[in-house]
């Protein structure tokens, strides 16, 4: 969940919601925030596997970069 989700969602519980709130997230294939949405899950990837200290870093080749980037 990115800032502005969980922004919504904690503004729901501020104006007195005491249910669970359910946010859903809907990214249309083939647009720039797909690209986007799997940029920002390798990145996470790659943070998480150079804090992991039992585990070797990750590598990306740079036509993987720009294939993340263009989409393909």
């Amino acid at each position: 969940m990115d800032a502005v989700e969980e922004q919504a969602s904690d503004r729901t519980h501020r104006i007195g919601q005491e249910h669970p709130v359910t946010v859903y997230r809907i990214v249309a294939k083939g647009t720039i925030e797909e690209k986007i949405t799997s940029l920002h899950a390798w990145k996470k990837d790659l943070a998480e596997s150079l804090l992991d200290e039992s585990s070797a870093p990750s590598h990306i080749s740079t036509d993987e970069l720009i294939g993340i980037i263009r989409g393909g």
